[in-house]
C-alpha cells in the first residue's frame, strides 16, 4: 500500500472542449484551439509551484485525421506557430520538450521544427514537457511491438526476454515515468487512446471545464485532491 502524500509527480491531460468553447461563442473551431495553446502556457508555468516535473499533453491524436480538411491544416499551422513563437521562453524557463507519436505522417517542415525544439531544450530539466503529436496508444504500442518483431528476428533479442519491462522500452515514453494523475477536460469520461499502457495504475480526474477555461487554479486543486488519495496498487490496506 502506499499513501501519496504530496501531489503527482507526472499529470497528463487530454485537453478536450477546445471546439465546443469556440462553438458556444459563434467563432469557428480554430479559434478555441488558439484559445487552448494559450492556455497550455499557463498550465505549464504552474508546474514547477505545485511540484509537477513532467507534465504530458494530448495535441493531435492518430483519430484526429478524421476531421475536416481545413481544421486538420489550421491545427498543423498552430503547431508551427507555437513551436516558433514559444521557444524561446520554454528554453528560457527551463522547460524541456519533447513530442511522441508517428511522425512519418507529420510534415517535414513541422518534424524539422520539432527536433529542433528537442534539441534545443534538451539541457533543461525544471519541467519535462512532453507533447503527444499524431500519438494513439494502439498505434504505439504496435510500433514497439514490430521493433520487437524485428529484434527478435534478427537474432538481437531472444523471446524469452520479452517482458512488461522490455516492452515499456520500447514504447515512445520510454524516458518517463508512468503517470500518476491523467486530467481529460470537458465533461467527456473516457481516455480515447492515450496512454494506453502507461496508465495501468494511474488515477484519473474528468472534469466538466472545456479547456480554453482550465485554470492554473483548477490545476492546483486538482493536483492537491491527489496528494490525499490512497493508491495501494491492487494490494489490501494494513
Amino acid at each position: 500500500m502506499h499513501q501519496s502524500p504530496d501531489g503527482p509527480r507526472h499529470v497528463a491531460i487530454i485537453m478536450d472542449g477546445n471546439g465546443r468553447w469556440a462553438t458556444m461563442r459563434g467563432r469557428p473551431r480554430l479559434f478555441g484551439h488558439h484559445a487552448g495553446a494559450r492556455r497550455v502556457k499557463e498550465i505549464v508555468r504552474k508546474c514547477p509551484e505545485i511540484g509537477v516535473k513532467y507534465l504530458t499533453i494530448f495535441a493531435f491524436s492518430t483519430e484526429n485525421w478524421k476531421r475536416t480538411q481545413s481544421e486538420v491544416a489550421g491545427l498543423m499551422k498552430l503547431f508551427r506557430r507555437y513551436i516558433m513563437r514559444e521557444s524561446r521562453d520554454l528554453l528560457a524557463e527551463g522547460v524541456r520538450v519533447r513530442f511522441i507519436g508517428d511522425r512519418i505522417q507529420l510534415d517535414p517542415k513541422l518534424v524539422k521544427l520539432m527536433d529542433e525544439l528537442e534539441l534545443l531544450t534538451s539541457d533543461n530539466d525544471k519541467v519535462n514537457l512532453t507533447i503527444a503529436l499524431n500519438y494513439g496508444g494502439r498505434d504505439e504500442v504496435t510500433r514497439a511491438t514490430r521493433r520487437l518483431a524485428h529484434e527478435v528476428a534478427s537474432g538481437k533479442l531472444s523471446p524469452d526476454d520479452v517482458d512488461s519491462e522490455c516492452l515499456a522500452r520500447h514504447l515512445d515514453t520510454c524516458f518517463l515515468p508512468d503517470p500518476d494523475l491523467v486530467i481529460r477536460t470537458s465533461g467527456e469520461a473516457r481516455i480515447s487512446n492515450f496512454l494506453l499502457w502507461q496508465s495501468a495504475y494511474a488515477e484519473y480526474e474528468f472534469v466538466e471545464t472545456l479547456w480554453p477555461d482550465f485554470t492554473a487554479a483548477e490545476f492546483e486543486r486538482i493536483s492537491a485532491r491527489f496528494g490525499a488519495r490512497e493508491r495501494r496498487f491492487g494490494a489490501v490496506p494494513k
